[in-house]
């Protein structure tokens, strides 16, 4: 048979695992407990509880003569020790931090303060801090497409020509850098010339189309007619 028992001590200010002799009476356990909770043994009241989750006791240890054992003390079983008289031993007040005062900076003397998380940010240049990547020059970006050219845009679909007419090259308010707006000869555009309400030029719907200079060709490039009805139905 078991001579000892694990437990858990809970007090208003401390939490810890323990291991007691069962053989150990009350008294003796209260005198031990002062040292690990801070309460005199005459201010102590010990509850058991089955475990942190269950909101009442199952016994109460009432007779300070009595051994642990007596009582059917378990492994992992909690005491609850509470402080009749908390104003002798001051229990409760090291975690009651309504009364401390408070070490305040305003936002300027933070950001002066070499020694925060802020400055080791900065530092380190970590988070909103790191150095971001040059953004395009777009004053400075030469581009050697003329408005009304013709033109072939790159197609990832292998023998699939999308040829139109430049109708645009410039700056745009939906992205950063040179864009060139293109007329297909076809209805396999995006759009009519506008992109979230701003009109950049003018075409059908679904004929007009906005890609990276890169990916368009000027040149002598006819109209071929694309026929659908070949593979859709």
């Amino acid at each position: 048979m078991a001579r000892t028992v694990n437990v858990f001590v809970r007090s208003p200010d401390t939490r810890s695992e323990r291991r007691y002799d069962l053989a150990l009476t009350v008294g003796q356990l209260k005198n031990k407990l002062e040292l690990v909770t801070g309460i005199p043994p005459q201010n102590q009241k010990i509850s058991v509880y089955a475990n942190e989750d269950v909101p009442e006791p199952i016994i109460v240890l009432s007779d300070d003569n009595r051994p642990l054992g007596f009582y059917g003390v378990r492994d992992w079983q909690l005491l609850k020790v509470d402080d009749l008289n908390p104003s002798v031993s001051f229990t409760g007040q090291l975690t009651d931090t309504s009364q401390v005062d408070k070490f305040e900076l305003s936002p300027e003397e933070y950001e002066q303060r070499q020694d925060t998380v802020l400055a080791y940010k900065q530092r380190n240049k970590i988070g909103r801090f790191a150095e971001k990547p040059a953004e395009e020059d777009v004053e400075g970006e030469e581009v050697e497409i003329q408005i009304g050219a013709r033109c072939e845009v790159e197609s990832a679909e292998e023998d699939f020509r999308k040829r139109g007419t430049v109708k645009f090259v410039g700056s745009t308010e939906f992205a950063k850098g040179v864009w060139v707006g293109i007329e297909y000869d076809e209805p396999i555009g995006k759009n009519d010339g506008s992109v979230k309400g701003k009109k950049y030029f003018e075409c059908k719907p679904n004929f007009g189309v906005f890609v990276k200079p890169d990916r368009v060709k000027a040149g002598d490039f006819p109209v071929e007619e694309i026929n659908f009805d070949d593979e859709e139905m």
